[in-house]
């Protein structure tokens, strides 16, 4: 998709530290902002990229992301009482913020973008809430720690992407356990994409078209076939920086329509990467300590200004540390469909080193699991719409290589 204007509005206020005069076009999220002003245009003011309609359009964009930080004030979590997540919870932070944009296009489609003048939309009040700092928003810091003890989350403790991803898919599951009646609004499924032995031993991270067709209609309890989906692929590309040739397909993954971006940053420092230019990498930075506020439902009055981020920053895209997982949102089927060719073309394009693989079906089959008595229908997708994906005994175009899995 691509956006070519915008309001200069959110300009005003805007700062543009650190941001360089390339003509290059920026991709944020799946959406495609075009800054290079006409050859022929007379007004040599033009000439700065920062000053097209192409970059107000994407800052337009870029502020109305949900911003996601440290706070303090919050009530206790632990036994040792913390009231604050500083210095250690940055990768709850970019993993919410990662959710929360799901959810915005889930709620409010791609396009939504946060006005100055109107009125706060009600469902946008609604996400917000989900991710407020108390028990009684399902997706809070104290709901992850609870969430992802298996996985060592803990109170004033570090965590990676990979025990992330697994926290939010326990979470999840948690919350549909206990949910009555069928009511999946405020929930969403999600999918961690992981290699063989769930990582224990690498291997190359496999999405399976069959398991997630039926992880979905478990998820709704057989009521529908499908479900919009969350699908999280948490990678270790690289001892320590990120081995050159898996950049481009980085930066190839913000072109998907259904881009999440990244959970990554350098090593220690977890952040939300939200686009690419040339060789740098945009993100929402979770380090700025905030007093906590009270976000309900039913406010639309509420100063959310807290949550978004009027200074654009950038890194170079090989300074990210190479622990970091990768966020797709596939709202029906025939957005997954699409999702699933263009990961195929990726995988082609990746001379043998791709970031993840797809498949119609495993060559062995999976354990039964509790919900065995819906397995004879959750495989009963038609996967003939997507022509060209290898199934588990097939060959396909790219060879196993160095995955690793934190």
């Amino acid at each position: 998709m691509f956006m070519n204007g915008g309001s200069m509005r959110r300009m005003l206020g805007f700062s543009r530290t650190g941001i360089t005069g390339s003509k290059s076009d920026i991709w944020h999220l799946g959406v495609c902002y075009r800054v290079a002003q006409d050859e022929d245009d007379n007004n040599a003011s033009c000439s700065d990229p920062t000053q097209s309609e192409g970059f107000a359009a994407f800052v337009d964009d870029f502020m109305s992301r949900i911003l996601i930080t440290y706070r303090k004030g919050f009530l206790p979590i632990g036994d040792l009482k913390y009231t604050s997540d500083v210095s250690w919870g940055c990768m709850l932070r970019s993993s919410q913020m990662l959710v929360a944009q799901a959810f915005l296009i889930d709620k409010l489609g791609r396009s939504w973008r946060k006005s100055l003048h109107k009125p706060l939309d009600q469902s946008y009040i609604a996400i917000l809430h989900l991710f407020g700092d108390s028990e009684d928003s399902p997706y809070s810091i104290h709901n992850l720690l609870q969430a992802g003890k298996a996985y060592g989350l803990a109170p004033g403790s570090w965590v990676g992407p990979y025990a992330m991803c697994r926290t939010w898919e326990s979470l999840v599951r948690g919350k549909r356990d206990g949910t009555e009646n069928g009511d999946l609004s405020n929930m969403m499924a999600i999918h961690v994409v992981s290699g063989d032995e769930d990582g224990e031993r690498g291997g190359a991270p496999v999405l399976c078209v069959e398991d997630i067709s039926r992880h979905l209609f478990e998820f709704s309890r057989g009521q529908v076939d499908w479900t919009p989906i969350l699908l999280l692929v948490p990678l270790v590309l690289g001892p320590d920086k990120i081995n050159p040739r898996y950049l481009p397909l980085l930066s190839a993954t913000f072109t998907f329509p259904q881009s999440l971006g990244l959970l990554g940053g350098r090593p220690g420092a977890s952040t939300y990467i939200v686009g690419v230019q040339d060789e740098k990498a945009f993100y929402l930075d979770p380090h700025e300590v905030q007093q906590v506020i009270n976000i309900k439902q039913d406010n639309v009055d509420v100063d959310t200004s807290s949550y978004h981020c009027n200074v654009v920053r950038h890194m170079p895209l090989d300074s990210v540390d190479s622990s970091l997982a990768i966020g797709f949102y596939c709202r029906d089927k025939n957005d997954f469909d699409d999702f699933c060719l263009r990961t195929s073309d990726l995988v082609c394009q990746s001379n043998g080193a791709p970031l993840f693989t797809i498949t119609k079906t495993r060559s062995s089959p999976k354990p039964a699991s509790h919900h065995g008595m819906l397995q004879d229908n959750a495989g009963s997708q038609d996967y003939a719409s997507i022509d060209g994906l290898p199934t588990g005994d097939s060959e396909s175009c790219a060879q196993d290589d160095d995955w690793q899995f934190l």
